[in-house]
């Protein structure tokens, strides 16, 4: 049986080949370079504030989850990190850019050596 919504379902835009091989490419280096901030997060040699900066003006970094973001960094869990979230009222879908100048200062000091 289908459903009544199936004739209304949008079809993905239709790529040439060059142009699905670009997206692949891109898509590749964003992941790229989210492993490479999130590893230097585990690795303490780039600091939560850092990691804000560098979010204004590199648009792959902004679009990194917050959550994320804070479960990357040494002695901050998946419990911590929600926890941290939840206290300062951002949602768990949140990206760097979508921080509020009163969360971002509020989770710089809560990640603070």
């Amino acid at each position: 049986m289908m459903s009544c919504y199936a004739e209304f379902m949008p079809t993905p835009p239709s790529l040439t080949p060059a142009q699905r091989a670009q997206a692949l490419e891109k898509a590749a280096h964003v992941r790229a370079v989210r492993a490479a901030v999130k590893a230097e997060l585990r690795a303490g040699t780039l600091s939560f504030p850092d990691l804000l900066a560098r979010a204004d003006t590199d648009e792959v970094v902004a679009r990194i989850k917050v959550l994320s973001a804070l479960e990357s960094l040494p002695k901050i869990g998946k419990v911590k990190a929600r926890r941290l979230m939840e206290q300062h009222r951002v949602a768990e879908s949140r990206r760097l850019s979508g921080l509020g100048p009163h969360q971002r200062q509020a989770l710089e000091q809560a990640t603070a050596p």
